[in-house]
């Protein structure tokens, strides 16, 4: 006998008294009822519903009942085969069955009778729920090997890789009844303790029947003897059907096996007065109660007198015993969620009972339409109602093993999953108040395939094994993880970066080149210096105008020339600073006239120099030809060829601040966003083309007589220029960000300096140094 169940005959008992002595719940009616011991049997529970449907014996402790009596309702089973067989009886007759086991949910589902109530939500959600909780990816499995445990294990699996929990092993526990020999004990023994040697899973669930536990430790125990008894770091994650509970032999079996395990029961609120109850019970009760006695000689290890038993082997029971001093694998005090169930259920019946007998109906009617529809709150004041389901979803409470040395354990509630709770407090567990298993030492256990992958790693898949079974690989380029076990790295926003760990995302500094950095103090300073020696050589030539050498190669242009070559290097500073609307649509228009402004320039003076030496021919008519006209034309219409490129430009898709998120990994290019591409590459080309023209015609011109032929010079220096420019393009695409506008300004900055030294230098060494190269006389002797 379970000892330990005989708690659920008291809280049936106890809550028939109450209802009995209640003038509120049926009045002038007095409820009995009779108890069968199913045994776990199929036989015996078909046998047992049908006399008690159809055979008179009586079975009323302490209640006198008239010959008519009524059966109105079936309080059981306590697992899912029981609780079945009875509805294939009951269900023929419209009697409603208040199941108050857990039961496999396919097969509630599948074999759900209309007349049929259930007591308890179903667990393998609660399971579920618990181990994603405690982050436990890789657990072991006990099942009974029977339909019930099929049935668990159909619904437990999916719901595992739902949650992406995996499965170390399924090991299957034989009942007692196939044990043929010492032989197979021994096999089933081995099989039972190896999973005991995995490492890997320290988490362990355990489903079955209220024996289960009691055989799984007889057989843990048979082969854990011939191996010194090696303590167990694992953790065990029991529902609610299995229970601490010995019998015999077993009560002296070294309980640290379980401690610190978790387990679930059906929920349960201390009831007034049944703890009382209890105390107050002494054997003489046994009267009418085969049960009682039965409990009494197993739960004390004691025997009545005049027992067939031999007086020798066990003390004599004194009747005055005290349920206080038995161990809670024995009997427990506090109310178990199997008989607050049954207390509820009772309960349930009563206010159903009375519902039908309000309604004035025929009193024969069946009690099912009135159970569908109770509400009450009970002793506890906890509401007590079925949901459209037919159950009464009050859920479970969470339990922690707390063993100590003289085998007896404390169950310590710990949390609580309460469907009927708001959102977010269905699931509540205080880990604080968890005892784990010795070895653990108090911390939390870890229950995994492999080591959780670090932030900075993902997890990648292991061929040919379970998927918690994983290697961790390094996040991408620009991917971070900033939590343990992620599936996969994530894109940081726009404006973050990764950090060199690639866990977090830092703030991406906006870049752009400043005045004030070293690298924009050094641009400025450089613009500034060469401004300031184009304007002393402005200032030579304006002071030194009417001397030969200026005057020879048309000052004006050469005046222009230098203005021109001026502005291009203070153009350079509107690529410095934050790009605004109004430097970005001035930066690439303004540089682009000016510098065709300047080669417009040059090319004037070189085709100035190759029509007044093709005028001097005889019976030329190039002589028409020579004068400023064609200078100033040639500057103007060069230039304004540029100027309406520009414009269109500006017109159609202009330049605008943009902001650069993805060229660089830690920073925000601040650029200006050329808008039309296409226009920009015809202003370029145009200036490009402009550049070979020039230099073709001043490498043509280049030995023509002249006396002061400046033809050399702009060879070499559009030579410069364009050799500038030409490694301007591999230099501008081979840096990015701010190093790109600093590329473009010292490219503007050593073409200016080219044309203003190659051109300008030789001028200016003969009017500062060599004067006397500069007069007129000097000029006809070298024509000569």
């Amino acid at each position: 006998m379970m000892t330990k169940n005989y708690q659920n005959i008291l809280a049936l008992k106890f809550a028939v008294k109450e209802i009995n002595e209640s003038p509120k719940v049926l009045p002038n009616i007095t409820l009995g009822f009779r108890i069968y011991d199913s045994y776990y049997d199929e036989w015996i529970t078909y046998h047992s519903t049908l006399n008690l449907l159809f055979k008179s014996n009586r079975f009323v402790p302490n209640y006198r009942c008239d010959t008519e009596k009524s059966l109105i309702a079936v309080i059981g089973g306590v697992s899912s085969e029981i609780s079945f067989h009875i509805a294939d009886i009951l269900e023929l007759n419209k009697i409603p069955q208040l199941a108050y086991g857990l039961l496999a949910q396919e097969e509630k589902e599948t074999r759900h009778p209309p007349s049929f109530y259930h007591m308890v939500l179903n667990e393998a959600h609660q399971t579920t729920v618990l181990l994603k909780h405690f982050r436990w990816t890789w657990v072991g499995l006990f099942i009974m090997d029977d339909d019930s445990g099929d049935y668990f294990l159909h619904v437990l699996e999916p719901l595992l890789t739902q949650n992406g929990i995996c499965l170390a092993f399924i090991e299957r526990i034989v009942t007692r009844s196939v044990i043929v020999s010492v032989d197979y004990l021994s096999y089933l023994s081995s099989k039972a303790y190896l999973p005991f040697t995995y490492s890997k899973p320290s988490t362990f669930i355990l489903y079955g029947r209220p024996t289960t536990i009691t055989w799984l430790m007889t057989l843990i125990s048979f082969e854990g003897a011939a191996k010194e008894n090696a303590p167990f770091k694992k953790v065990w994650i029991m529902t609610g059907q299995v229970d601490f509970a010995l019998t015999g032999l077993q009560r002296n079996w070294d309980f640290q096996f379980y401690h610190g395990a978790v387990f679930f029961t059906i929920h349960s609120e201390n009831l007034e007065g049944f703890q009382k109850f209890l105390q107050n019970m002494k054997s003489y009760w046994a009267q009418g109660d085969s049960f009682l006695k039965q409990f009494w000689e197993q739960a004390f290890d004691c025997s009545f007198p005049k027992t067939q038993e031999s007086m020798e082997l066990k003390k004599t029971c004194s009747g005055e015993e005290n349920l206080d001093d038995l161990p809670g694998s024995v009997f427990e005090m506090s109310m178990t969620g199997q008989s607050y169930s049954i207390y509820n259920a009772v309960y349930a019946v009563a206010h159903a009972l009375q519902s039908m007998y309000s309604s004035r109906s025929n009193h024969r009617s069946k009690l099912h339409p009135f159970l569908q529809g109770i509400l009450f709150n009970n002793s506890a004041g906890e509401t007590v109602y079925f949901n459209d389901n037919k159950e009464m979803a009050a859920g479970f409470d969470i339990m922690n093993v707390v063993t100590f040395p003289n085998n007896s354990f404390l169950k310590v509630k710990v949390g609580r999953v309460n469907p009927n709770a708001p959102k977010g407090q269905e699931f509540i567990i205080h880990e604080d108040q968890i005892v784990w298993p010795q070895l653990f030492n108090q911390v939390l256990p870890s229950s995994v395939c492999n080591d959780y992958c670090q932030p900075g790693y993902h997890k990648k898949k292991k061929e040919g094994e379970k998927f918690c079974c994983y290697d961790c690989a390094p996040c991408q380029e620009g991917k971070i993880s900033n939590q343990k076990d992620m599936d996969d790295c994530v894109q940081c926003p726009e404006h973050q970066y990764p950090s060199m760990e690639r866990d977090r995302c830092m703030p991406k500094i906006k870049s752009f080149l400043s005045y004030e950095e070293p690298l924009g103090v050094t641009v400025t300073s450089i613009t500034f210096s060469f401004s300031l020696v184009t304007c002393l050589v402005l200032g030579i030539f304006i002071k030194h105008r009417d001397t030969p050498i200026i005057k020879a190669n048309n000052r004006n242009i050469t005046y222009t020339l230098l203005i021109s070559l001026l502005l291009c290097f203070l153009c350079s500073l509107l690529f410095l600073g934050q790009p605004s609307k109004v430097t970005c649509i001035l930066r690439q228009s303004t540089f682009s006239i000016i510098f065709s402004v300047a080669i417009s320039c040059l090319l004037a003076k070189t085709i100035t120099v190759v029509v007044a030496f093709m005028a001097t021919k005889p019976g030329s008519n190039m002589r028409k030809w020579v004068g400023k006209k064609l200078t100033i034309s040639i500057v103007l219409f060069c230039s304004l060829l540029q100027i309406v490129l520009c414009m269109v430009w500006l017109g159609t898709s202009p330049p605008f601040p943009d902001l650069d998120m993805h060229t660089l990994t830690k920073e925000i290019i601040a650029e200006c966003n050329e808008g039309s591409v296409i226009m920009l590459y015809f202003v370029l080309g145009y200036m490009g083309l402009l550049s070979l023209i020039c230099l073709t015609v001043a490498f043509l011109a280049r030995k023509l007589p002249d006396s002061f032929n400046e033809s050399k010079f702009i060879t070499f220096s559009m030579l410069v220029f364009c050799s500038v420019w030409l490694s301007f393009v591999p230099a501008y695409l081979s840096t990015k960000g701010k190093y790109m506008v600093a590329v473009e300004i010292f490219s503007i900055l050593a073409s200016s300096t080219g044309l203003l030294a190659c051109i300008f230098s030789p001028k200016c060494y003969i009017i500062l140094f060599r004067p006397a190269l500069n007069n007129r006389e000097q000029l006809i002797l070298r024509k000569k």
